[in-house]
């Protein structure tokens, strides 16, 4: 029997028209370019202002270039999934608001939430239902609004987060491309390093928690640093012992952009060259779930059909994981 695989057949990314550079954060706190560039790598990063605008309303726009970019119909999309931390609402699902907004009607859909690895979680969530042989064109969205929960009192965390949304098409295929393994895990232990307090059914909205600016991100840096560095840079290495794949033949390390410095220590731990990395957290900072695809849109042009690609992601919860996959398409 002809194995069925996941692959990414179309890749499109919204990102906001402003920028928020590291002179104009350093009016607002304690911090300076030199300070964001040494210890993080960020130089600007985009942020949506609009007035009234939301996570949905980035994705949409994602999701209509590439539904134009793969001539594809909305009626043709039969699941929408989407990777994110930062929906509209706490109900109805993101995905749901986004198929609305754009006419799918065929499809059902729901939202995922692991924080920065929300992408790679959904990319192999959208991969098993393609390989059950049920569903033909999956619509993957990973997409967030980080700025809703930044504060920008806080100089260790307001230089981190930027606004993004990207949107893709996965299809099956029978040809020696698309996703061929993956290894993921988790540790609740790290909920006590990164987290946004309240909002949820253990700490409603209040006047309390506002006071106490409770609904902006936490992070400690330092366990969040360490976990990140190890948990990346494990599974990275695991995945390409498992696979037989020496750093000579891996094309691209596509990593999640939170740290420069993570970036660094993961490729080196993997024996690869900076050539065979795509960053570009200089630009966009830390997307969360878009950060991965956003390298992918941007790289797409360079990149291959059967060009060997390792993704790896840690995030809040903590989550992590890295997925092996072939390139399937040339631009």
């Amino acid at each position: 029997m002809t194995k069925i695989r996941a692959t990414i057949t179309g890749i499109e990314a919204f990102l906001p028209d402003y920028v928020l550079t590291n002179d104009e954060l350093s009016q607002m706190v304690d911090t300076t370019d030199e300070w964001i560039m040494t210890r993080i790598g960020i130089k600007e990063r985009r942020i949506l202002k609009d007035k009234g605008k939301a996570t949905s309303d980035m994705a949409t726009e994602a999701v209509n270039k590439l539904l134009k970019k793969t001539k594809t119909s909305p009626d043709e999309i039969d699941f929408v999934l989407c990777a994110t931390i930062t929906g509209d609402m706490i109900f109805p699902a993101t995905s749901c608001i986004v198929a609305d907004k754009v006419g799918i009607k065929n499809a059902f859909a729901y939202d995922l939430n692991a924080a920065c690895s929300g992408f790679i979680y959904a990319l192999i969530t959208a991969e098993k239902f393609i390989e059950s042989g049920q569903y033909k064109k999956v619509l993957l969205m990973a997409t967030d609004k980080m700025s809703v929960m930044t504060d920008y009192t806080d100089r260790t965390t307001c230089p981190l987060f930027g606004d993004a949304a990207t949107a893709m098409l996965v299809e099956p295929t029978t040809e020696d491309i698309g996703i061929i393994d993956h290894i993921f895990g988790s540790d609740g232990y790290g909920r006590q390093f990164l987290y946004l307090k309240a909002g949820g059914s253990l700490l409603p909205a209040s006047h309390e928690t506002i006071n106490r600016r409770e609904h902006y991100l936490f992070q400690d840096g330092q366990p969040v640093f360490k976990f990140a560095v190890s948990k990346m840079a494990d599974v990275s290495v695991e995945i390409m012992k498992r696979n037989n794949i020496k750093p000579e033949n891996l094309d691209w390390l596509v990593p999640h952009q939170a740290n420069l410095r993570i970036i660094d220590a993961t490729a080196r731990r993997m024996g690869i060259k900076r050539e065979q990395v795509m960053i570009n957290i200089e630009k966009y900072g830390n997307t969360t779930a878009a950060t991965i695809p956003l390298c992918l849109w941007e790289w797409e042009n360079k990149l291959k059909k059967g060009d060997n690609l390792i993704l790896t992601a840690f995030g809040g919860g903590f989550t992590w994981g890295s997925i092996y996959m072939k390139w399937g398409y040339n631009s």
